[in-house]
């Protein structure tokens, strides 16, 4: 491998990295045109296993807005990232698959100043924050497809693992 490929296979590394992470972010902060612009055209989404849906990205986004309103603090963590880079003869190809690791603590929507974690309630966790009303963990399976404009996600399955409702 030349410099120049171990180069170029670093910055795809980075490139995807930075799209796993625009992903978590897209969820957590509910920025769904973000979380559409992840993926290709065709980009599908599979959250059967988690209790969801399936479909393409864009009807996923509309699914998630709706779903997530129900959980309107969430903080998910993707975490062990495997990148597995198409290898066309020691060269990068234009695909790229990645397996990591995720744990997702929600809250549940309360009206203000209800409920046992109101703010400023003794019971309600760490510095005064929420404590979560449900937490899972799992894998996400994810297929890139290199673009004119970058690495875009082709598609997502959530493999859930485990959940929990804290307290329970």
């Amino acid at each position: 491998m030349t410099q120049r490929v171990a180069l170029a296979t670093v910055m795809d590394r980075l490139a995807i990295d930075a799209v796993i992470t625009g992903y978590a972010v897209a969820v957590d902060d509910g920025a769904w045109s973000d979380y559409g612009a992840l993926f290709t055209p065709d980009g599908r989404a599979d959250y059967r296993d988690a209790g969801g849906v399936e479909g393409p990205a864009e009807e996923i986004a509309r699914w998630l807005e709706e779903t997530m309103r129900l959980f309107p603090v969430r903080q998910h963590l993707i975490v062990n990232r495997r990148i597995d880079l198409e290898d066309l003869g020691g060269y990068t190809g234009d695909r790229a698959e990645v397996l990591a690791d995720y744990l997702n603590p929600m809250c549940l929507a309360r009206k203000a100043g209800s409920g046992p974690d109101a703010p400023g309630r003794a019971d309600s966790g760490q510095a005064g924050g929420p404590t979560p009303d449900f937490v899972t963990g799992g894998r996400y399976a994810f297929a890139l497809h290199r673009a004119e404009s970058g690495w875009l996600i082709h598609t997502v399955t959530v493999h859930e693992k485990w959940r929990r409702t804290p307290g329970a």
